[in-house]
């Protein structure tokens, strides 16, 4: 692939999760994306599982893989150079961080793409490194050099293989100029320039932003005089950053946590296995406690993330949810994105439940599916709205905003699709939390072909009025697909 031609045709992708096959064995999961309509597929792999003493390789999670995948598929590889015995951080897990030996990390890359040569179309060095402490220790000059090396060993054991450059997190778009995290990928644009083939970049918050996000990495790279194709390794929502009253209140119970807990007095240790003092609980667990015992008061665009809130909030969540599923595809598609990657599929260990961890609660409610007992079968209603919009977006070449005059709280889309009729996607901009019970303004929409059918991103037919070559719709903050022929509505 020439780097700066972005990969052929559009894929919708899934991202089975952080932790594949580290805490229990590796399942089978890829058959289940592709129900869902999944053409690519993510997965995380650690030099820890891979190497986990010097010299000796263990293949069960990398062959679990590779067991699993249908020539049909595309494959990105995140590796992590998480290590306890070859890393400066010593961890099996998070964060990743710099090789004590150069030498020994290319070893590792090479035989591990070699072992996978011809299987996996993208190799990603490491994930969100500008995400110090959490999941990188190292610095910008550190992530560069060991993307240097990375690149050349996945270079040299499959040429035909692309590099992805470590994902560019939400915070780093959202951020001011001059932030730490916007001057650690400022440093890695620069420096490492040669070093990777597509720019991945993670689309969280306001999904109508993404076109601003999109632009933003790419003028990274314009300011150094290059350019290279931008994909999305990670996108889906709502998230609690899109509400600003709910992220206030959780903010402040967790300042608060921390306050209670204060500095550790001068030369005190903490309680180790073999004290009989208790050690005191995470701030971030007490955090959780704290919002779980207030639930009731809480915002209910606070309540809605929680495990266990009332009903008729998890609904307004998943139908949240699935409305973003849309929109954030079709957005960055038209921005000339042609690789979105969904976080994620599931759960990665059957039957975990913590309601006191805060990524849980940030993050968990995004999950597709779920287990039933050990059986990777449940799915959530944003599994259907997934697989609807995959079906939708089956063959699509190109996807373009056409500007509304007098109208621009309307997004409307043509996607132009191989060998099938044509296909506009429409919506209202509106309050993600409150928009659904707005009722939308009607619109006489062009529209010059001889049938139309209406569909709404949770697989609702929409009723629509002809007159002449125009039809009248009504768009609201629910997507609304418009078609010459009945778009099918997948089954399970």
């Amino acid at each position: 692939m020439s780097r700066s031609a972005a990969p052929v045709g559009v894929r919708l992708g899934i991202v089975r999760g952080i932790s594949y096959g580290m805490f229990g064995a590796p399942d089978g999961f890829v058959p289940e994306m592709r129900r869902l309509g999944g053409t690519l597929v993510r997965v995380y792999v650690y030099w820890s599982q891979v190497e986990p003493e010097p010299g000796r390789y263990d293949w069960t999670v990398v062959d679990a893989i590779l067991g699993q995948l249908d020539p049909a598929d595309e494959v990105w590889v995140t590796v992590c150079s998480s290590s306890p015995w070859a890393t400066r951080h010593r961890t099996g897990f998070l964060p990743s961080s710099p090789a004590d030996d150069p030498r020994r990390y290319e070893r590792f890359v090479s035989d591990l793409v070699t072992r996978c040569r011809g299987r996996v179309d993208y190799w990603q060095c490491n994930n969100e490194p500008s995400n110090t402490g959490l999941l990188w220790a190292g610095t910008a000059a550190d992530y560069v050099e060991q993307l240097t090396v990375f690149h050349r060993c996945v270079r040299g054991a499959d040429p035909d293989a692309t590099v992805v450059l470590g994902g560019c997190g939400y915070d780093v778009p959202s951020s001011p100029a001059g932030s730490p995290a916007r001057k650690f990928f400022g440093h890695v644009v620069e420096h490492g320039r040669d070093a990777f083939d597509l720019f991945s970049v993670h689309l969280y918050g306001d999904p109508h932003d993404i076109p601003g996000q999109v632009e933003s990495v790419r003028g990274m790279m314009r300011r150094h005089g290059y350019e290279r194709p931008v994909v999305a390794g990670e996108y889906n929502g709502p998230t609690l950053f899109e509400f600003p009253a709910a992220q206030s209140v959780f903010q402040q119970t967790m300042m608060a946590a921390f306050a209670a807990q204060g500095p550790a007095a001068p030369g005190a240790r903490p309680a180790d296995a073999t004290s009989d003092e208790t050690p005191p609980e995470a701030p971030d667990r007490t955090t959780m406690r704290t919002l779980y015992a207030r639930m009731a008061q809480l915002p209910p665009q606070l309540q809605m993330f929680m495990e266990d809130c009332p009903p008729e909030l998890a609904a307004k969540r998943d139908r949240i949810n699935c409305r973003q599923i849309v929109t954030r595809n079709v957005l960055a598609l038209a921005a000339g994105v042609t690789r979105t990657v969904c976080w994620n599929l599931a759960p990665e260990i059957p039957g975990y439940r913590d309601r006191l961890n805060m990524m849980g609660f940030l993050f968990g409610k995004l999950a597709l599916m779920d287990y039933d007992g050990t059986g990777l079968t449940r799915r959530h209603p944003t599994a259907d709205t997934f697989s609807l919009l995959a079906a939708c977006l089956d063959g699509t070449t190109h996807v373009r905003r056409i500007d509304v005059e007098g109208r621009p709280d309307l997004y409307a889309f043509e996607v132009s699709r191989a060998g099938r009729g044509p296909l506009h996607v429409l919506w209202a901009a509106g309050d993600a939390f409150t928009g659904e019970d707005e009722p939308g303004t009607p619109v006489d929409w062009p529209w010059p072909h001889p049938t139309a059918h209406g569909l709404d991103a949770f697989g609702t037919r929409v009723p629509v009025q002809r007159d002449g070559n125009a039809v009248r719709v009504r768009p609201s903050v629910t997507p609304l697909f418009l078609s010459a022929d009945p778009e099918a509505v997948p089954r399970h």
